[in-house]
């Protein structure tokens, strides 16, 4: 049973990897200037903490009862984030160094003001031109 829990877990962290580089490598690249950014990540350490704390319980995954509950949990966590579209409380994305942003932006051929959630690599100043995948489900991705 711990074999077969460790390939549902290590089947689900490829999904999400496939997921976030399909969702990084699609779209139309769209070129912005940034305005304004704030740095959303940190404003959800309780979102992170509560995550932290029940991953920390110990699970005794070699009993199938639990094997299923530890499964439904992470089920049901994925859901819930995925519907209320809160991505950026993602501890595995701010470990590799990524970090949400509210941005507001003008686009390089208007000079209409947007505003919108983006995840970038490193640290995001205001007054650059950048290359962004923009898309209708709150998932923006601005690109170095």
């Amino acid at each position: 049973l711990n074999t077969l829990m460790l390939s549902f877990l290590c089947l689900f962290t490829a999904f999400g990897i496939l997921g976030i580089l399909l969702c990084i490598n699609s779209g139309q690249k769209t070129q912005i200037i940034v305005k304004n950014a704030t740095n959303i990540t940190e404003k959800h350490f309780l979102g992170y903490f509560s995550l932290f704390v029940l991953f920390a319980l110990t699970f005794q995954i070699e009993l199938v009862c639990m094997a299923v509950v530890f499964l439904l949990v992470l089920i049901m966590i994925g859901i819930v984030y995925i519907k209320n579209n809160l991505f950026y409380i993602n501890p595995l994305l701010n470990i590799v160094g990524f970090s949400f942003y509210y941005v507001e932006y003008t686009l390089e051929k208007s000079n209409k003001t947007y505003t919108g959630v983006f995840l970038y690599y490193g640290k995001l100043k205001e007054n650059q031109s950048l290359f962004a995948n923009i898309t209708d489900f709150n998932f923006n991705i601005i690109k170095k």
